[in-house]
């Protein structure tokens, strides 16, 4: 039986999302003009000052501004908090509200993909997808690409405190790292960022704009897609909403999903895709039992340090930041250097909690303002933040949906510090990272901790761990990529069991990477554009080698 609707009209692949492997995935598939890419975004075109200049994501990510702002359901291994979820709703995607930070992750998670049974996604299968897409002001070859659309460079904000995090963690013995996406991932330095020349540079920036004036690429903001339409078990386009009118667009090829960790499980999910019986609870009629769909949530728990300081070189609210400030704009109009350019967590480091670590189990973000609640919270005065999150978290959680209202936020259940490796090793991590703040070098910048400042023993730092860890924006694992049971999807991002239907964006790693996910996702688009070029040639080949016959 078919339900083929009547499509207004047509493209060869449709992706739905133009976030960080959206973007990406278009730019790539675009390059051919015999291939016509519709991008579909729920978000704006948010081209303007907000969208550019790296300080303005202090407005977005505690707000609704472009913003989702989803919350998480009440966490048992936090003494029942709900978690914040903030996830970019703009061109660009969380590319747009995220701080900047160029990270890859270490070797040994993209070896344990391919273990897993994911060939083609080694280590050394993946670099040459990094190196395509990054155009580094600094580092070279082997291990970098000067030449990609992805913009990454040096800090430009010219903060002194950055140099006293650096010598805080000499002091305490780590060793220094210039580059933590070279031969060593391991110890204390410096973030390079995802900005050109000052100015941020979102996935939207680096992979389409560029090309608009393709007339094979088409970008539309404002477009909620609805569902995935199906002919039996072949996707053949969407039902998406544009203007207020609810339109149906045909794909001739593929219907990409790239809606990222959260959204991208939901929005299966409503097209009747997911677990049979969580599907039927709420009403939909099942397209395909697929019960992996949501299931494997992972994320980053993270704990931050808050700091009292009296140096305007930090960022606050008084009266001398205030005139700072305002020389900084000046400042960054005339040069696009200085304040405004940072990325807030400019310096950072790498570190294993114990011997029995063979490599960093977990990072730190070393923060140039006093961060409470995700900037939720504002208080007079200046300060200093340290975040720390566990790398390789054990906890495993889920999305799933609350009801079956498009647009409405689904459940999502990371499951926060409920294994009990993960409280030891959070515990051990908050540890090293005092010591670094107490170094003389930093301690010299500031005045005393916000809140845990009276907490020393093991059982008392586990019980603050519980009152204030949350998110450090790392969703991946919703539909992930594998041959077993619960895989969402293959090797080459092919949804299981159904035809032209991928999924490519972060919510396709099987176990979260030992860094920030923003440069892995747009690493997969890269990916996912060769594999789905190279499907695209395989009828012209199979024709080919018959003439040849």
């Amino acid at each position: 039986m078919t339900d083929i609707p009547r499509f207004d009209e047509s493209h060869d692949v449709i992706i739905i999302g133009a976030g960080s492997s959206g973007s990406a995935l278009a730019g790539r598939l675009s390059e051919d003009p015999g291939t016509s890419v519709l991008v579909l975004e729920a978000g704006a075109d948010v081209n303007n000052w907000l969208g550019n200049v790296p300080t303005a994501a202090v407005l977005m990510v505690p707000s609704k501004l472009h913003n989702y702002a989803f919350e998480t359901v009440p966490q048992p291994g936090l003494n029942g908090r709900r978690g914040y979820v903030p996830r970019g709703k703009m061109l660009g995607g969380s590319s747009g509200i995220n701080a900047m930070v160029y990270i890859r992750g270490q070797r040994e998670d993209y070896d344990a993909w391919a273990a897993l049974g994911n060939s083609g996604w080694g280590w050394n299968d993946v670099l040459p997808h990094f190196i395509k897409s990054e155009g580094n002001d600094s580092f070279g070859a082997p291990l970098h690409g000067q030449a990609g659309p992805l913009k990454v460079s040096q800090l430009r904000s010219d903060n002194p405190l950055k140099d006293a995090w650096v010598a805080a963690g000499r002091e305490a013995g780590h060793v220094i790292n210039a580059d933590f996406n070279g031969e060593s991932q391991e110890g204390i330095g410096i973030y390079q960022v995802t900005q050109d020349r000052g100015e941020r540079c979102n996935a939207a920036r680096a992979y389409l704009r560029p090309h608009l004036q393709r007339p094979n690429l088409r970008v539309t903001p404002n477009a909620q897609v609805q569902r995935i339409l199906f002919d039996g078990r072949r996707a053949i386009g969407v039902e998406v909403k544009l203007g207020g009118q609810t339109r149906r667009l045909q794909a001739r090829r593929e219907v990409v999903l790239a809606a990222g960790a959260i959204q991208s499980p939901q929005l299966l999910m409503l097209s009747g895709v997911g677990d049979a019986a969580q599907l039927q609870a709420h009403g939909i009629e099942v397209r395909h039992h697929l019960p992996g769909v949501g299931a494997n949530l992972q994320d980053h728990p993270d704990y931050v340090f808050g700091l009292h300081s009296k140096s305007l070189d930090s960022f606050g609210i008084s009266a001398g930041g205030g005139l700072a400030f305002w020389r900084a704009v000046k400042r960054y109009r005339q040069e696009r250097r200085g304040m405004l350019t940072s990325n807030f967590a400019e310096g950072g480091g790498f570190l294993r909690t114990s011997a029995d670590q063979s490599r960093p189990d977990v990072q730190l973000h070393f923060v140039v303002a006093a961060v409470q609640d995700h900037a939720r919270k504002l208080s007079l005065g200046h300060g200093l933040s340290c975040h720390v999150c566990l790398l390789r978290p054990k906890s495993r959680g889920t999305v799933t949906l609350a009801c079956r209202e498009v647009g409405a936020a689904p459940r999502i259940d990371p499951a926060f510090l409920q294994h009990p490796d993960d409280v030891a090793q959070m515990v051990a991590g908050f540890k090293m990272t005092r010591q670094i703040l107490n170094q003389p070098s930093l301690r010299a910048h500031w005045t005393q901790e916000m809140w845990g400042a009276d907490v020393h023993s093991d059982a008392d730092i586990e019980a603050l761990l519980r009152q204030r860890v949350d998110t450090i924006y790392h969703p991946v694992g919703t539909c992930k990529m594998g041959v077993d049971a619960m895989a969402v999807v293959d090797p080459q991002l092919r949804v299981h069991g159904l035809q032209g239907l991928r999924v490519v964006d972060a919510s396709i790693m099987p176990n979260l990477v030992s860094g920030n996910t923003n440069a892995p996702a747009m690493m997969i688009g890269e990916k996912a554009a060769q594999m789905m070029q190279a499907a695209a040639r395989e009828p012209e080949a199979a024709v080919m080698l018959a003439q040849a016959a």
